[in-house]
């Protein structure tokens, strides 16, 4: 946050180049949002049409947003202190409903889903307020809570209204809340936060967000898995199977292997560790964990119907899923390097270029490709760090020999 003495007394202690560690009741709340993703792919897979698709990616823009908003809080929160763990149980006791109401949230859920997600919104962000001694800091949570309780009223709204009326109000909902973060927070006559308004600890934030990716993953493998052991074991299941689960790996291998890692250093020695966390960790991560849920969608397809003629939903989830994920994490890599990896330009390519032919393949064959992309892309970017590695330490050395 801004100053020392700004800090309440929930305030996480400020302890000099240490990293703050994600704690158990984090963790706890986490889980809550195993299901929520769990929702999200089932609900897109039980209704992937256009109308359908929209209103899923909706859900899933607001399941991430209310889940990285109380990580932004938790990071300065502390939730080892109980009125902060009780703050968590209750945002888990909204999110159980928040969750449970996603399939049926533009059906007859809409008004539980929208009370449970503003609730959570605000709510939380009036806790900050209270936590929070007068200063720039109590201030900006006036900001958050100004434009929450906004968006708050169109989400009640759309809980209320029908059909298409509900899928306008909502989206105007969430833009609202997107936008906010966009301009910091700007309210008339008290202007937008600094950035030194937004200071956060970065190893924290870098290990949440991966911690997200975790559960994406994870929740793809289970739905394959669930789905696969209720399935007849036939050489073309037993090969779905593999070619989602090595899929899934790959995934793990692109963004873990030396992405988190980077990104976690980076922002935790970065100046101003709230303007990165806001772009890497805020934004760009909702193409990589949207990307790993239209992938279980696609893993699911193709595990009913591996030998079938690939239908417009086979091959969108086929190729989109892996695609998204590429486009967010070079993006990612982008901010944390400063230059595009070339690996995942090259993955992009060849996703595209197999979209042209997807139509004419069946679903297993389709799987197995976009499995190979993910792999070569993957091995091709471990191969090339590990060579610019090798290549920069005879330079350094001569460098020190040379000043020596």
């Amino acid at each position: 946050m801004a100053a020392d003495n700004e800090r309440g007394a929930l305030f996480r202690p400020i302890a000099p180049n240490q990293h703050s560690r994600v704690t158990y009741a984090e963790l706890l709340f986490d889980l809550v949002f195993v299901f929520a993703v769990t929702q999200i792919s089932h609900t897109l897979l039980g209704r992937f049409t256009p109308i359908g698709a929209l209103q899923t990616t909706l859900l899933f823009l607001a399941v991430w947003w209310v889940w990285v908003y109380t990580s932004w809080i938790t990071n300065w929160l502390n939730p080892e202190l109980t009125p902060v763990r009780v703050l968590l149980f209750l945002l888990m006791l909204g999110g159980l409903v928040l969750s449970t109401s996603i399939p049926k949230a533009f059906e007859s859920r809409g008004l539980w889903f929208a009370i449970a997600y503003a609730s959570m919104q605000v709510g939380r962000t009036v806790f900050l307020l209270a936590s929070t001694p007068p200063g720039r800091t109590r201030m900006n949570a006036v900001r958050i809570l100004v434009w929450l309780s906004a968006s708050a009223i169109f989400w009640i709204a759309g809980g209320l209204a029908q059909d298409h009326s509900r899928l306008v109000l909502w989206t105007v909902a969430l833009a609202i809340e997107y936008i906010s973060a966009a301009v910091r927070f700007w309210i008339p006559t008290y202007g937008a936060s600094s950035i030194d308004d937004w200071t956060v600890e970065g190893g924290h934030i870098a290990e949440r967000c991966a911690g997200f990716i975790i559960i994406a993953l994870g929740e793809s493998i289970v739905v394959t898995g669930a789905t696969f052991a209720d399935l007849a074991w036939t050489l073309q299941t037993v090969s779905a199977f593999v070619s989602a689960f090595i899929g899934a790996l790959a995934m793990w291998w692109i963004y873990f292997h030396k992405g988190a890692g980077a990104g976690s250093e980076l922002i935790s020695k970065s100046s101003e560790p709230g303007r990165l966390a806001r772009l890497a960790y805020t934004y760009l991560h909702m193409p990589i964990v949207a990307g790993i849920i239209l992938s279980a969608v696609a893993d699911d397809l193709v595990l009913t119907h591996p030998s079938d003629h690939s239908d417009p939903k086979t091959v969108m989830s086929a190729i989109g899923g892996p695609l998204l994920f590429l486009i967010g994490t070079i993006l990612f890599k982008h901010t944390i390097r400063g230059w595009l990896q070339l690996s995942h330009g090259a993955g992009i390519v060849a996703l595209g270029i197999l979209a042209w032919f997807a139509s004419a393949l069946s679903p297993l064959m389709l799987s197995i490709l976009t499995t190979a992309i993910m792999i070569i892309v993957a091995a091709w970017e471990s191969i090339s760090l590990k060579s610019g590695a090798a290549e920069s330490e005879p330079a350094k050395s001569q460098s020190e020999a040379t000043s020596a």
